[in-house]
């Protein structure tokens, strides 16, 4: 590509001027001619010389697929990533341009940095990779040339280009290592599949750089540095202070006993608090010494590149014209109370810290990749384009727990209205704004509008079941107004796009509850998303009601794994059951169909083992026996030693609690030694991907949590009435689920309506959580009703069967026998 080239990328992108080129990409300024003219990076990812046809075929789908996962990633301190294309037969992401300075042309510029100043930055990186860790995407190239400093943030870019070296060395030149030596792990330097505890010793390499003003190993070629990283500790640092401690945690050879992610921010926060801010924000050694002895050059006068057009290195992808003036313009982060450290929160999402006492956490598929293609028990039922569950918090963009600024604040305005009289609302008349009582009988009178609230991602992967969630919930609006359901009163949807990133809810949570005209909120659809909009709603008892969420510490309570349950949200409910389910369900299916022998395998994710606890659990009540229990490595692929063991083991069923990926290749090497057991999963392994993966699955299991609309006469009735509606976009799974838990809140406000002598009241909305609890009447899913805990006491489940190379529908059944 060339700027002289007017051709548009992708119809929309256009080139204005080159701002770099590296070994592996070259980087451009460009104008999005779809959104104003906004001004973008435009990297064009540069294959090696010399690849065949099927090694470049290769190559972009998987460079592709790791790219756009990154685009689910939203993050101050992540490099936002607007598109991925294809241009020519290359991959080419369109980025956001981020104008400052890469870290390592500070260092060059300036010598090493202040103690607090590299604190700063490890904090932000550090947030910036737990969240990329929580939705299961590891970097695998940190280094200074990958860290941006603007103005105001601190950005980590270049997602997936490390990604791409790796396949590429694997594809084409065995034997060769690309990427940057001096900050990968040992392991990483080993061939080793890459996981979150590398990224951990990049960042302590990188830190070390910024603080020494040299990397952490030094050595004269590839030969001797890796003999130097594999065999010698890192040179102890000199002008760390405080940091010290941290950078020998992070630069730990065994992975098993490096720092975990959640470990290392309480210890970055005590060295910012150690080292308090001096003039300018400076503070910590080596203010003034500004020799980089890594060139061997140095900037004593403090003088700045700021003319600088643009970055050379290929990690330098997103920079711009250089807008700081020196250390001095390096952000500032703030220093986080303890209870927001990186972590990952919840029980139902594995640990991805890699932190010490435990293996380092396996980035398994950030969504399904692919609907799984179904074929319906009910012949005579309209085909679906049933999609597998939405990812937990685990698949998404799961999950950081520490607090921005914005969100803080925006958390405290939450508290403060929710505890004030603001939230005080009346609901008003279409013909009279102030008068407030319902009159007349059918949806032509006189009528209150009152709004339901639809969270659900609208755009990015999940859109589909989103703009299904979305359509249900309006036509379950639609059917009431259509037919005076609540005389009185008319409802109208008011969408809200969470785009399935957790960061959203708590903004969207603020949308919500300032609206004077809502009465509840449908959705969200993922758990991860839920556990960020659901305590802001509750705080402001606002009502809402999920078909999609399955994680059981919404309803349960955080300790529900160990035994101790209790309510959390007594705002919130859901119309779909929850993954402790699975195990049990999936036990009586095997149980029933002849089964007596399990050998149980788990990937030690926290979804994983709560499916195989529940399983054997079962299992043993029902007299079956458990032949053999294993738990696996998640980044493991060669099993012929546990296959192994299977066979010997007599085992007549084998049940895996994890995700696709692993599954897949435990599957296909149990049949390769001869297992005839089939093996049977969670919704976890439910994904197209598991068959593409897996040309053995024939026969293998899983569960899905819900039932078919088209099981159930009332569900054909929905499915008729939504094609008839003209909605573009499929119900999708949820679709039936979100119709049902709209008009849950339809009912809710008619019993107000009733009790209210036919004029609904101004206190509807905070009386509504009770309403909801007390509801009983048949929907589309079957009956509704919610137990003490916000649960449905209708809780269905699916087992499909692999036949024929697609997932079919086999039987279907309540949570409980």
């Amino acid at each position: 590509m060339t700027e002289q080239n007017h051709e548009l990328i992708a119809g929309r992108y256009q080139l204005v001027e080159r701002i770099g080129q590296g070994g592996m990409g070259r980087v451009w300024r460009g104008l999005d001619q779809q959104l104003f003219g906004r001004e973008v990076a435009v990297k064009e990812i540069l294959f090696p010389p010399g690849m065949n046809d099927d090694d470049r075929e290769s190559l972009l789908r998987r460079f592709t697929g790791e790219a756009r996962a990154a685009v689910a990633l939203s993050h101050p301190a992540v490099i936002t990533v607007h598109d991925v294309v294809e241009h020519h037969g290359a991959p080419v992401i369109v980025m956001e341009l981020v104008r400052g300075r890469s870290l390592a042309e500070a260092i060059r510029s300036h010598g090493r940095l202040p103690v607090r100043r590299v604190a700063e930055i490890g904090a932000a990186v550090l947030d910036a990779l737990t969240e990329a860790h929580g939705a299961r995407i590891v970097h695998r190239d940190i280094k200074p040339d990958n860290v941006l400093l603007a103005k105001d943030r601190v950005v980590l870019t270049d997602f997936g280009i490390a990604h791409l070296a790796d396949a590429t060395t694997k594809l084409s030149h065995s034997g060769i290592v690309i990427g940057t030596p001096q900050y990968m792990s040992p392991e990483q330097l080993d061939g080793k599949r890459p996981t979150p505890a590398n990224d951990l010793w990049a960042l302590g390499a990188t830190l070390y750089h910024a603080v020494e003003g040299h990397p952490p190993f030094e050595a004269e070629g590839l030969h001797a540095l890796a003999v130097a990283v594999f065999t010698r500790p890192h040179q102890p640092p000199v002008h760390a202070g405080p940091l010290a401690p941290v950078l020998d945690a992070l630069l730990t050879k065994d992975p098993m006993l490096r720092v975990g992610a959640e470990e290392a921010a309480e210890m970055l926060r005590a060295v910012l608090m150690s080292s308090p801010a001096g003039p300018d924000g400076l503070a910590g050694t080596g203010a003034t010494d500004r020799t980089d002895r890594r060139d061997g050059t140095g900037a004593t006068d403090g003088t700045d590149a700021t003319d600088r057009s643009g970055p050379t290195d290929e990690s330098d992808a997103t920079g711009g014209p250089d807008s700081s003036d020196g250390p001095s313009s390096l952000p500032t982060m703030p220093e986080r109370p303890p209870s927001s450290t990186p972590s990952v929160p919840t029980p139902t999402v594995p640990d991805l810290s890699g932190s010490a006492g435990g293996r380092p956490g396996h980035p398994v598929p950030e969504r399904p990749t692919a609907p799984p293609v179904v074929v319906p028990r009910v012949e005579q039922s309209p085909t679906l384009d049933t999609t597998s569950r939405p990812e937990r918090e685990d698949r998404t963009s799961t999950g950081r727990q520490s607090l921005t600024r914005r969100s803080a604040v925006l958390g405290a305005a939450l508290a403060v209205l929710a505890a004030g009289s603001v939230l005080t609302w009346s609901l008003t008349r279409d013909d009279d704004p102030r008068r407030g009582g319902a009159g007349g009988s059918g949806p032509t009178a006189s009528s209150v509008t009152v709004r339901i609230g639809v969270d659900a991602p609208l755009s990015g992967g999940l859109s589909s079941m989103g703009a299904g969630v979305r359509n249900s919930a309006e036509l379950a609006a639609r059917t009431a107004n259509e037919t005076g359901h609540v005389p009185g009163v008319t409802f109208e949807i008011t969408a809200v796009d969470d785009e399935a990133d957790p960061a959203k809810g708590a903004a969207n949570a603020a949308r919500f509850v300032s609206d004077e005209r809502l009465v509840g909120v449908v959705g969200p659809l993922n758990s991860g998303v839920a556990r960020t909009l659901v305590p802001a709603l509750s705080r402001a008892g606002v009502v809402n009601v999920s078909p999609g969420n399955t994680d059981p510490a919404l309803t349960l309570g955080p300790g529900w794994a160990s035994g101790t349950r209790g309510r959390p949200y007594a705002t919130y409910f859901r119309t779909v059951g929850t993954d402790v389910d699975q195990g049990p369900f999936a036990a009586r299916y095997l149980h029933g169909s002849g089964k007596t022998k399990v050998y149980v395998i788990d990937d030690g994710s926290s979804h994983g083992t709560a499916l195989t606890s529940g399983l054997t659990s079962e299992w043993k009540t029902l007299g079956g026996t458990v032949v053999g229990t294993e738990q696996v490595d998640p980044e493991e692929r060669a099993f012929a030693g546990l296959a192994v063991r299977v066979r010997s083991s007599g085992a007549d069923a084998v049940y895996f609690g994890g995700y696709y990926d692993t599954a897949a290749s435990l599957s296909q090497q149990l049949k390769q030694a001869g297992v005839q057991a089939p093996l049977m999963g969670g919704d976890g392994i439910f994904d197209q991907e598991y068959l593409t993966g897996n040309p053995e699955a024939e026969g293998d299991l899983a569960t899905q949590i819900g039932v078919p609309a088209a099981e159930s006469e009332a569900g054909r009735d929905f499915l008729t009435r939504y094609e008839k509606a003209g909605y573009s976009q499929p119900p999708g799974w949820y679709g039936p689920y979100a119709y049902d838990a709209t008009w849950a809140l339809i009912e809710a406000v008619r019993t107000q309506v009733e009790a209210h002598g036919g004029t609904l009241a101004d206190d509807t909305r905070a009386a509504l959580p009770q309403a909801v609890e007390r509801l009983a009447f048949d929907g589309v899913t079957g009956r509704v009703a919610f137990n003490g805990a916000g649960d449905t006491v209708n809780r269905g489940l699916t087992v499909y069967r692999v036949a024929g190379g697609r997932w079919q529908a086999v039987t279907s059944g309540p949570s409980t026998p």
